[in-house]
């Protein structure tokens, strides 16, 4: 059952408007929406979750969480102002630890127990933001900050702020205010350049740079073919390039057919406690079985994503 999770940005500049004659916030609401009626034609959406959480602090950004109804929902949905400011940081927070609350309870997480890629509680963050400045009470920023205080009993477990099967898209609109007479971008829609990000990237997700209503509709049809049940893994070449089997001799093409039951593969995904990129080493016969996945690398204490965002 997927988790579908709506982060919508209410700060004031979401009041702009566009050459189409709507704000921002106007085609953030239709976009969420569409994206529904798109998800409806599956079978499988029958299940699906949503929740709505917008950049008020919390807990009052929690629009609609685990109890409320899909009228709730809408009804909310409907119902959000451009009133504040762009915390950005804070709101994922939100955001993170909501998807996070029952996990604990469930036992879904399996500390100290290795990982089960089949005991998943999959869930995607769709953001939609105009990527202006990050505001705060206090400042503007420059780069994303999340909080590493939680509420939540038992986030000391988990250091980054997600987990393995959370991924994080950002629909970033740069719809402009008069009609470009400049031709879209061919291709796919590029990433955008705003700190959000490579805050995707690292849960793996993406972000696009919406400029036109054509292109936002691209994107919706392309995230509703993400939601799938799984992790996200990204396999790593080890090694030199084995010689090409004609180019040995005969006896020995012979003994390297002859291998081992127990293959070991080699591959990183987004995982904690102590980092979220991580290489992990599985054997074929307990992936067979179980999909244990055990972890090399408990002790690294440097994360390369910490080179993309930061953690306050």
């Amino acid at each position: 059952m997927p988790v579908l999770l709506f982060l919508i940005d209410t700060s004031a500049s979401m009041n702009q408007r566009t050459h189409l004659g709507t704000t921002y916030l106007d085609i953030a609401k239709g976009a969420v929406e569409t994206f529904m009626k798109l998800r409806g034609r599956d079978p499988a959406s029958r299940g699906d979750r949503y929740m709505l959480v917008n950049f008020e602090d919390a807990p009052f950004g929690i629009k609609a969480g685990w109890k409320e109804s899909h009228a709730t929902f809408m009804t909310e949905l409907r119902n959000l102002q451009a009133t504040g400011l762009t915390t950005v940081g804070q709101s994922l927070r939100t955001s993170f630890d909501l998807l996070n609350l029952n996990r604990l309870v469930t036992g879904i997480d399996n500390y100290g127990q290795g990982r089960n890629p089949f005991f998943l509680e999959p869930a995607i963050i769709i953001a939609i933001s105009d990527g202006n400045k990050l505001t705060s009470s206090n400042s503007v920023q420059d780069e994303l900050h999340l909080p590493l205080t939680t509420p939540l009993p038992g986030s000391e477990l988990t250091k980054e702020p997600f987990r393995w099967d959370q991924r994080l898209f950002a629909l970033v609109l740069r719809i402009p205010g008069n009609a470009s007479v400049e031709t879209e971008p061919l291709g796919g829609v590029p990433p955008d350049d705003s700190p959000i990000t490579p805050m995707c990237e690292v849960t793996g997700g993406r972000s696009y740079s919406v400029f036109s209503q054509r292109m936002l509709n691209q994107c919706l049809e392309s995230l509703v073919q993400k939601i799938q049940s799984g992790v996200v893994i990204n396999f790593e070449k080890t090694g030199p390039d084995p010689p090409p089997l004609e180019a040995l001799p005969k006896d020995n093409r012979q003994n390297k057919t002859k291998k081992s039951d127990v293959k070991t593969a080699i591959f990183s995904t987004f995982l904690g406690p102590t980092c979220c990129y991580q290489t992990y080493s599985v054997s074929s016969q307990v992936a067979s079985e179980n999909w244990d996945v055990q972890c090399e690398h408990m002790t690294r204490e440097i994360c390369p994503a910490r080179k993309s965002y930061s953690l306050s």
